[in-house]
């Protein structure tokens, strides 16, 4: 616990993968916040015009292909593509395996408000392996799904000859991972594996023991578009998460919840599926830290928040068990109570974390 710190600046905790901090107390976002306001972005933008003029002078069927839940950014990234750049695009869904009927809904407004859309429905038996397997061996809330986000989009995208994939955010950079990557814009396979599937895609897929029919959608494909290009559109833009929020609730029939999400202050993103709130609170039982600290850095570094405000959030709504969704995640996996919430406990940190009655909170507070 002497080692663990959090950032002056947004609270990022020191124990996220990949972080790092300079003399001020700045993690790597809070850097890459500063650095982008200088950013040349126009330089940026122009290389991504090369790009898509490369594309359309092909005269294909579709420019590009848009990865999207019915949420805040991918509706964001699909509506700038098609209004601002003119793109022929086509929107990719892959549907998650405990969905939320307003997850349901804002997917079908965003089609509705004027996209093509082709929704991937993979094998239920082979998610359900899949994330079962990542849940005991990784302590993730849904691998299986996190796998096909990448590979089901690619195979997609080979589908229909796309020769752009434009996913929204890299989060590796926007919310305190390494920066290695600032200042390329695309990217392949190796990264998805490295950074993405951190390097036990195949692990998983093993222990799942899927056959060949079940993997299709899971595994990527053994020749790849050599004129493929894969991107973020935050690196041709500043990224603004709550600007996207507004974008696609004026534009693209967006709705927020009434009520926070479980373990965070908001309630307008990731309102896909049961599981993310799984995800998160694995995050914190591994790292120490949950949805409301990645919340709060992200609204204090676009200058919503203040530092003792963001504590505070954190303090009340961080690493909140989602205790309502038991019933579900029980039936899903497979598994008695007694033996998830075994799975739940031994993925606990205990260096940084004890039991206190049924909840796991942080040995010490926020400094």
């Amino acid at each position: 616990m002497k080692n663990v710190v959090w950032c002056s600046n947004c609270l990022n905790m020191s124990t996220r993968p990949r972080i790092s901090f300079d003399e001020r107390g700045f993690c790597n976002a809070c850097v890459w916040m500063e650095e982008k306001k200088n950013l040349d972005w126009s330089s940026r933008l122009l290389e991504f015009e090369n790009v898509i003029n490369e594309i359309k002078s092909k005269k294909k069927k579709y420019d590009v292909l848009v990865p999207v839940s019915g949420g805040k950014d991918g509706s964001y990234v699909a509506y700038q593509l098609k209004h601002k750049f003119n793109l022929n695009s086509l929107s990719v869904t892959i549907r998650p395996p405990l969905e939320l009927e307003i997850g349901k809904q804002n997917l079908v407004n965003f089609v509705n408000s004027g996209f093509e859309h082709f929704h991937v429905t993979t094998n239920f038996e082979a998610m359900q392996k899949l994330d079962k397997q990542g849940f005991i061996h990784e302590g993730q809330g849904y691998y299986g799904w996190l796998i096909s986000i990448h590979t089901a989009v690619l195979r997609v995208a080979q589908m229909f000859d796309i020769d752009l994939i434009v996913y929204g955010e890299d989060g590796e950079i926007e919310y305190g991972g390494s920066l290695d990557y600032k200042n390329k814009g695309f990217y392949g396979v190796d990264y998805m594996k490295k950074v993405y599937l951190n390097d036990t895609y195949g692990k998983l897929l093993k222990l799942s023991n899927l056959n060949e029919n079940e993997k299709f959608w899971f595994t990527f494909p053994e020749e790849i578009n050599p004129n493929l290009k894969v991107t973020h559109f935050s690196f041709f833009e500043n990224w603004d998460p709550y600007r996207n929020y507004l974008t696609a609730k004026k534009y693209c029939g967006l709705s927020d919840i009434e009520n926070t999400n479980t373990g965070t202050f908001t309630n307008f993103a990731q309102n896909d599926q049961l599981l993310a709130s799984l995800h998160y609170y694995l995050m914190f039982l591994k790292f120490g830290f949950g949805r409301a600290t990645q919340d709060a850095g992200i609204e204090i570094r676009r200058g919503a928040l203040d530092r003792e405000q963001g504590k505070n959030l954190i303090r009340v709504y961080d690493g909140i068990f989602p205790k309502e969704n038991i019933p579900y995640y029980l039936k899903y996996f497979d598994l008695s109570e007694k033996d998830f919430i075994k799975i739940i406990d031994s993925w606990a940190n205990k260096d940084i974390l004890h039991k206190v009655g049924d909840e796991w909170k942080l040995k010490i507070d926020i400094n």
